[in-house]
């Protein structure tokens, strides 16, 4: 995407797009998507960060290699990219449409909003969900 191709995309991001949340999912929406394959969670962490807090089921890759990495994201699937405050995320939902991924969303709330999705219960209806 060339810088006027993103200009474009940037400038139809209206209020409608932005106060409607659609670059954003939910993590329930998320996990529902996942069990049923059609999203994949891209964690742009450090390594570092991920040495204290892994999502084994997450696409890991840092933000800083995702231009060298690109090929390993799907363009078949929602692409619902992960850091912990939500900067990094930010920032490479922005990269990824300039890239042509037309499918992407940033996990609503980061850490906070994501790690209650992982008690028993919750756990226990995505992997119903994921098996059948």
């Amino acid at each position: 995407m060339s810088n006027d191709t993103f200009s474009q995309w940037l400038s139809g991001l209206n209020f409608e797009y932005w106060s409607t949340g659609q670059h954003k999912i939910e993590p329930p929406v998320f996990f529902e998507k996942w069990a049923k394959g059609e999203a994949v969670l891209l964690d742009v962490r450090a390594p570092e960060e991920r040495e204290f807090l892994r999502f084994p089921f997450a696409l890991e890759i840092p933000i800083n290699e995702l231009p060298a990495r690109l090929n390993e994201i799907p363009r078949d699937k929602i692409v619902a990219t992960l850091c912990t405050a939500g900067d990094r995320s930010n920032v490479a939902f922005a990269y990824l449409h300039a890239q042509g991924f037309d499918n992407v969303r940033i996990i609503s709330g980061g850490y906070a909003s994501i790690l209650p999705e992982f008690w028993p219960g919750k756990i226990r209806k995505t992997l119903q969900a994921k098996n059948g």
